[in-house]
């Protein structure tokens, strides 16, 4: 069975958007979401209609890799430079009011769990879905790249 490590993260990461859009109707962007930077580096919000989707995917993956993991932590995963002038440049951690409420979105549905004064870490429900992804991607990428199974 494979997987979140045997595939293509971008690949995953767009499958479980997509999974995440379709079979959960809790996860889904408030109104302030289109308004919103990601962090205090960047100049404009996210242009990305589903960037709510492929963040909960890319988010729950994180965690999925990461076994457990805060919010601290992920705002510096998300984060970036910010330029500074004849200063140079410096990094800067990414907004946490999204990573938060994604996150609250993902424990109402199961995929994620708080572990006390640790973090987050994913469900055996969250884990499941998250290799049978994998699964279906690894297909799809065995039927596009003929003599790819012999890399398995």
């Amino acid at each position: 069975m494979p997987t979140v490590y045997d595939v293509p993260a971008d690949e995953l990461i767009k499958r479980t958007a997509q999974y995440l859009h379709d079979n959960f109707g809790d996860i889904n962007p408030p109104s302030w979401a289109i308004y919103v930077k990601t962090g205090s580096y960047l100049d404009k919000p996210p242009q990305d209609p589903d960037f709510w989707y492929i963040r909960s995917a890319s988010l729950l993956r994180k965690i999925y890799v990461n076994r457990v993991i805060g919010v601290d932590h992920l705002k510096k995963e998300y984060g970036g430079r910010t330029r500074k002038g004849t200063v140079g440049k410096h990094k800067k951690s990414g907004g946490g009011t999204i990573i938060r409420n994604i996150l609250k979105q993902l424990e109402k549905v199961g995929l994620v769990e708080t572990i006390n004064r640790q973090g987050r870490k994913v469900t055996q429900k969250g884990t499941s879905i998250l290799d049978s992804l994998a699964g279906e991607v690894l297909k799809n990428l065995e039927k596009e790249t003929p003599g790819l199974e012999k890399y398995r």
